[in-house]
């Protein structure tokens, strides 16, 4: 039975041992698997990590205790002339976008969206208080345009001529009304976001208010509210001036 020890070889060494024997080992550059010039390349990255010749420190610090310039420091708080209004802007936009998206979902016509957005993109939402987030409020809004242009297809909106119909004209006519808010797609985008019935409501006379004090209640994006809606637009009669 043999142990596990490697047996001792046999005779004496040959001269391959006596030299890895008598052997020096060196850790000096060059003494390894990498050359001088490679292990002076390890040696600084290991260091200072890997350095890109067209890396630039625009719109960082020197050092720790350095500062950025005096311009950058104003792009960045939005001090600048260049940036004036950005904010502004993209919150503008960031309105624009999730209402366009809400008409798109709940299949609204082209004039309801463009109300919609004409109304939205100019409202003020501090006015809204804790409900001002940009989802909620405009599902209010677009709930509240596609209300009215409905009303105003059956005659609702005008309440002279309704106070002169008959108890039967007006129930028949209340029945034809579908109020956005009984949509399946609207009721599920009010619990994706939040709301029910009665905060929508809440809601609703607040816009309300706002439009009236904004003047915003006609406003229709990329739309004139003072045009005649029967009446072709200008250029599309000069267009078809000119093509005959």
């Amino acid at each position: 039975m043999t142990s596990g020890r490697t047996p001792a070889p046999a005779g004496p060494p040959s001269d391959i041992e006596r030299a890895w024997l008598r052997r020096e080992v060196s850790t000096g550059p060059g003494d390894g698997a990498l050359s001088r010039v490679d292990a002076v390349k390890d040696e600084r990255f290991r260091r200072w990590d890997v350095v890109t010749p067209s890396a630039t420190l625009i719109g960082r610090a020197e050092g720790p205790e350095g500062d950025v310039d005096e311009n950058v420091r104003r792009l960045h708080d939005e001090q600048h002339p260049a940036m004036q209004g950005h904010s502004a802007r993209m919150h503008r936009l960031e309105k624009a976008r999730i209402t366009h998206a809400f008409c798109n979902t709940l299949s609204l016509t082209a004039w309801e969206r463009d109300r919609a957005l004409g109304i939205m993109v100019d409202l003020d939402l501090t006015a809204f208080g804790s409900q001002r987030a940009i989802q909620k409020v405009a599902l209010v809004v677009v709930q509240y345009v596609v209300d009215e242009e409905r009303k105003r297809r059956l005659g609702l909106h005008d309440d002279e001529w309704v106070r002169e119909q008959d108890p039967e004209t007006l129930a028949e006519l209340s029945e034809r009304f579908e109020s956005l808010k009984d949509d399946p797609r609207f009721e599920d985008l009010m619990e994706a976001h939040g709301l029910d019935v009665t905060a929508v409501n809440r809601l609703t006379r607040t816009l309300r208010d706002r439009l009236d004090e904004q003047d915003l209640d006609g406003a229709a994006l990329g739309r004139s509210p003072y045009r005649d809606p029967s009446m072709p637009a200008i250029r599309e009669r000069e267009d078809g001036d000119a093509s005959t």
